[in-house]
């Protein structure tokens, strides 16, 4: 979390958030998106006070060999 940054989201500098989600095989399709947005939307809005219009969401779905773990990538665990 980072807070006290500068952030303009629909040309309004009022309070916002942006949610940046990387994941591996969990957020690859819009179908599986759409069910998680709703989840991370109910609860940011609850959590922070924000209207859903103040809110972002970036989805990145990511290969195992792009992850380090454990002195390796998550490929080989």
């Amino acid at each position: 979390v980072r807070s006290g940054l500068p952030m303009v989201v629909s040309g309004s500098a009022e309070p916002c958030a942006q949610l940046i989600v990387s994941t591996i095989g969990v957020v690859g399709t819009a179908e599986q998106n759409q069910r998680h947005s709703a989840r991370f939307f109910d609860f940011l809005t609850a959590q922070l006070g924000l209207g859903t219009e103040r809110i972002v969401i970036r989805f990145y779905p990511v290969e195992p060999w792009q992850i380090g773990k454990n002195r390796t990538v998550m490929t080989f665990l």
